[in-house]
């Protein structure tokens, strides 16, 4: 299965690093990525059809929210495409056109689980309505979330993935996965802690439904090249993808 990637950054580049099969990539300023044509035998493209057509079968999307918004529509008429930047999806006109384009189609837009866990549960509780609650708790380092000088944890929010969305669309993708998941964003619940006492990541995932009840806690590696990224985001687009070509499908 021959992958073309959206964007050229730190993404792209721990895929094109992991050989799967990486043969075209869109960017908007070829200058700035020829030397990872020249690394790694990969076709530059700026302009979508000849991307499109360029003898691949799936693309990844690893830029922004305005590429998916720009790009996502016109690629499920042709293929299936894995999205990492969920956040276009927070707006709902923008993914009910989506969704009502693959109906009609026949392809997939598969979303990786990234920097949390659990997505799985929470579907299987979803099964036959019976998934009650979720609630994210988000607790990231003290500075990338507040200007102030704190000295112990402090909630800087609670309240809907709706609003969380709004309000921090920077650090909160998770939130909207899991409301795509789940029980969507008016009723998924979040909470978000700024700590000065932690320098990773962590989210605690709350489950409760009919069938009982779940808590998931991961604590996420940055990317080594890009520590704005988690390594389990990288690593759940790279399991994406494998599992995609497995004829074993398990969960």
């Amino acid at each position: 299965m021959n992958i073309g990637v959206i964007g050229g950054g730190a993404i792209a580049q721990f895929l094109l690093k992991n050989n799967i099969h990486v043969k075209s990539l869109l960017i908007r300023n070829r200058q700035r990525y020829q030397q990872l044509a020249s690394k790694y035998n990969v076709e530059l493209f700026t302009d979508l059809d000849d991307f499109l057509a360029s003898n691949i079968h799936l693309v990844v999307e690893a830029a922004n929210i305005d590429a998916v918004k720009q790009y996502v529509p016109k690629i499920i008429q042709r293929m299936d495409v894995i999205v990492i930047s969920v956040g276009a999806f927070s707006d709902e006109t923008f993914a009910k056109e989506v969704f009502a384009k693959l109906e009609t189609r026949g392809n997939q837009i598969h979303f990786p689980s990234g920097a949390i866990g659990g997505l799985d549960l929470i579907q299987n509780a979803k099964a036959l309505d019976g998934l009650e609650e979720v609630v994210i708790t988000t607790r990231k380092p003290a500075h990338t979330l507040v200007d102030e000088k704190l000295t112990s944890e402090k909630l800087i929010f609670s309240g809907s993935a709706r609003k969380a969305i709004k309000k921090f669309p920077k650090n909160i993708n998770v939130a909207i996965v899991l409301s795509l998941a789940g029980i969507g964003t008016e009723k998924t619940k979040v909470k978000i802690v700024a700590d000065p006492n932690i320098s990773k990541n962590e989210h605690t995932v709350f489950i409760k439904g009919s069938f009982g009840s779940s808590t998931l806690t991961v604590t996420n590696n940055p990317m080594q090249d890009n520590p704005n990224t988690s390594y389990l985001a990288a690593l759940s687009i790279l399991g994406t993808i494998q599992r995609l070509g497995s004829p074993v499908r398990i969960g």
